[in-house]
């Protein structure tokens, strides 16, 4: 499915604010994907990455994962493996805030992701962290089962399908 995310603001303009909301122009883009949505599903964790290769392991069709780091940039989250294994289980994309690792490989994949910046130290694995519950930055709250629009233009999360 095909979208710009200026042409949903446009659209849905009676919306944006409390329904739809446009996340803070902070991310990088990596992967050859520039365009992807679906399901939020979200991970509260910091500089520990246990979690989100357990979820990247499980099936992710129509889902995009979103990693609220803590905005740090002292590792990384997400690495080459994790982007194969997000690509393997069908992830639509992610949104990090925090760091990855591994550019250029995976601006070499097939998969949409944003991230703070890069680091190249590798996070620690204690298995600590939250799984599936509404996380904030950014300017926005993002609540499991919401949906992320992200393209060339900005990242929106609105709490209804804005595609048919």
């Amino acid at each position: 499915m095909s979208f710009k995310t200026p042409d949903l603001c446009d659209e849905h303009e009676t919306l944006l604010g409390s329904h739809l909301r446009v996340v803070a122009p902070m991310f990088q883009r990596y992967g050859q994907c520039n365009t992807f949505s679906g399901q939020i599903q979200t991970l509260k964790i910091f500089e520990d990455n246990t979690l989100v290769r357990e979820v990247l392991g499980e099936p992710g069709h129509g889902k995009v994962l979103v990693v609220d780091g803590g905005g740090s940039l002292r590792c990384a989250l997400v690495g080459d493996q994790l982007a194969v294994l997000a690509q393997k289980n069908g992830w639509e994309g992610l949104v990090v805030y925090g760091c990855i690792r591994d550019s250029g490989d995976i601006n070499q994949m097939n998969i949409g992701i944003r991230a703070l910046n890069t680091h190249p130290q590798k996070s620690v694995k204690r298995g600590v962290g939250e799984r599936n519950l509404p996380v904030t930055f950014s300017g926005v709250t993002f609540n499991p089962d919401e949906w992320l629009y992200a393209d060339e233009d900005g990242v929106l999360v609105s709490d209804r399908p804005l595609l048919t």
